[in-house]
């Protein structure tokens, strides 16, 4: 069978109801989650995934507070409203209210995100602590050469929807952005981007605090380096790879599927 083209894929994301876009999402915020909790991260509710909703675009789905990422289900998230609240889903217990503080106000500044992902992690959060941007050390990193930011701000902990505006400030045009002494953030444009990103800017924060002495390559082989490493989306390809390692039967997460 021939490999889809970006026109193919572009024509069929036209062609799909809004119902289908919403589900696809839905399923792979979930899949977002348990990827995250197979590499240990998240154990304490620290982090959050969001998945804009195809109509009501200024509304997000993310997972309700108290379940826990490795057990993660579309049944599990709720929608957001502007104002912070609840308008759909099983969410008595809530949210992470930083989930809605820091992810509103970038999906409102970049109406051509789907999703953003935030976890607090073993390598960036301390990568993050030396308030300094990714330089192109390793393959991985040529995906964020210019094309990441840092947010040099104290306020580690977001408590209101002007902090998450001055990280969209930051992060601007960028699909990344190293929160100071706090840790990393992706957005994609689908959550499959958006999560293996994230994935991928992990390992290039740990491979910047082991090899103290690194020598970066030029501009010009990490941009051409970039080109070809996010041909098909950057993170999309490590995404699918990461479901069918830790997660196997997608359908899981949907209720169907072996338990």
């Amino acid at each position: 069978m021939a490999e889809a083209t970006p026109i193919d894929s572009a024509r069929n994301a036209a062609e799909a109801s809004p119902e289908s876009v919403r589900a696809k999402r839905k399923r792979d915020v979930a899949l977002g989650y348990r990827i995250l909790a197979a590499q240990r991260w998240g154990d304490t509710g620290d982090g959050h995934i969001s998945a804009r909703d195809p109509e009501r675009t200024d509304h997000f789905w993310v997972l309700r507070w108290g379940v826990s990422f490795h057990a993660a289900t579309v049944a599990d998230l709720v929608l957001i409203g502007p104002d912070g609240r609840i308008v759909e889903g099983e969410g008595a217990g809530g949210i992470n209210v930083a989930a809605y503080y820091i992810h509103a106000p970038i999906l409102a500044a970049r109406p051509d995100a789907v999703s953003a992902t935030h976890v607090h992690t073993g390598w960036g959060t301390p990568f993050a602590a030396e308030r300094r941007p990714l330089l192109p050390i390793t393959q991985e990193s040529c995906v964020f050469f210019e094309d990441h930011a840092l947010f040099d701000d104290e306020e580690v902990q977001i408590q209101d929807t002007d902090g998450g505006r001055r990280i969209a400030e930051a992060l601007g045009r960028n699909r990344a952005v190293v929160l100071a002494n706090h840790g990393l953030l992706t957005v994609g444009q689908s959550v499959a981007e958006a999560v293996g990103s994230f994935v991928l800017m992990e390992r290039v924060a740990e491979a910047h605090m082991k090899a103290r002495d690194a020598k970066p390559i030029s501009a010009e082989a990490a941009r051409y380096a970039k080109a070809d490493l996010i041909r098909h989306g950057a993170g999309v390809p490590a995404f699918h790879s990461m479901v069918s390692r830790h997660i196997g039967d997608p359908g899981l997460v949907e209720g169907r599927g072996a338990p």
